[in-house]
């Protein structure tokens, strides 16, 4: 399998370029390879991919920000998984008309994405998972409704025996034109909704359409690291087409429960801690459980402040061969009651130490992580 190619070197730019510079690259690579420009040459195809996997991710701001920073690891997961021969994805460089417009000005009228077969609709599902699944991934199962290929007719939609005829309409074609002045514009048939041809005798048990309403159960795997909001995308487990049309995508949603501990900022944790005055005052080594369970041995700087910031590497959220920091907060606790003893030894502490009564304000500067 061929290396991925550097997003910029794939559009012929360079990293400072503007989000114009990054359209008008694309637009002339998509002009050049899209497949219905090049009918089955796959190196256009491909090179029609790559471009616009490109595009996807140096167009967006916190995409082309986690690539400029961390590279392919960065953006992994973040570049949908499309149906190339339906993309949609072209309204805002060619205009109000998309691609088929321009396809149309090249080459005349009559531009058909998918050859007259219809693709089944794309489907969301939604899940909640804990909030250390998305940290370290996880697999969950799902059931959901779908319409699946027909068993009766196998997708084909016709009755034993029987076939399809050539729509009377279009003629085969799929599209019926229509003169408006100087001009010859081509439409969908609607009589055979592009397909170019019509049963005659539809199958009794899907009455035509080819799909069946249907219960599915899959597993899903949810990679290590997913944020609240992002998706999975499982190719070919939406809707079966039509008669035999290919099935759309489904769309998986991540909500992401709140933990009560830890909470995550990109790829570090953070977490609070509680340490007494003396432990604060003189330093100590304390134990720390960490979100996958580990328990860490850490040292605390005698004389340190509350609001400290304790950083320890490589036990945060795993991204590629890595993993973030995880951030422990320190609070001194003030003891609420003492014991006599306590109380006697701390009128001591104050005796020795001496008291400040007027205290001047403490530069903002100062202040660190408090």
């Amino acid at each position: 399998m061929a290396a991925k190619r550097d997003y910029y070197e794939v559009l012929g730019i360079e990293k400072s370029a503007s989000k114009d510079d990054i359209k008008k690259a694309y637009r002339k690579l998509a002009i050049q390879y899209h497949p219905d420009k090049n009918p089955g040459d796959k190196q256009a195809e491909e090179k029609f991919k790559e471009a616009t996997e490109a595009y996807e991710i140096l167009a967006d701001d916190q995409k082309k920000s986690a690539y400029d920073q961390f590279g392919f690891a960065g953006v992994e997961g973040m570049s949908g998984n499309h149906d190339w021969s339906n993309f949609r994805g072209f309204e805002d460089i060619f205009g109000e008309g998309g691609f088929g417009s321009i396809f149309e000005n090249f080459f005349g009228g009559g531009f058909r994405r998918s050859g007259g077969v219809r693709g089944g609709a794309n489907l969301r599902y939604d899940i909640e998972i804990p909030f250390k699944d998305a940290i370290f991934g996880t697999k969950v199962e799902i059931q959901y409704s779908h319409n699946e290929s027909c068993k009766t007719c196998k997708g084909a939609g016709t009755a034993d025996g029987s076939g399809k005829k050539t729509c009377p309409i279009c003629r085969g074609s799929g599209q019926v034109r229509h003169s408006q002045g100087f001009f010859s514009v081509a439409t969908t048939c609607h009589n055979c909704h592009g397909e170019g041809s019509i049963i005659e005798k539809p199958c009794s048990d899907c009455g035509g359409s080819g799909t069946k309403k249907a219960r599915q159960k899959i597993m899903v795997t949810i990679p290590a690291g997913v944020e609240n909001g992002k998706r999975v995308v499982i190719p070919k487990q939406g809707d079966a087409g039509p008669n035999g049309g290919p099935a759309g995508d489904l769309y998986v949603f991540i909500r992401v429960k709140p933990h009560e501990y830890f909470e995550r900022q990109a790829y570090d944790l953070y977490c609070a801690v509680p340490i007494s005055v003396s432990q604060a005052a003189l330093g100590a080594d304390i134990h720390v459980s960490t979100l996958d369970n580990k328990t860490i041995k850490v040292k605390i700087p005698a004389g340190v402040q509350n609001g400290k910031m304790l950083r320890i590497r490589d036990e945060g959220v795993p991204w590629g061969n890595q993993r973030g920091n995880l951030y422990i907060k320190l609070m001194v606790q003030i003891p609420e009651k003492l014991s006599r003893r306590g109380k006697e030894l701390l009128e001591e502490l104050a005796k020795i130490e001496g008291q400040n009564d007027s205290p001047k304000p403490i530069p903002l500067s100062q202040l660190g992580d408090v």
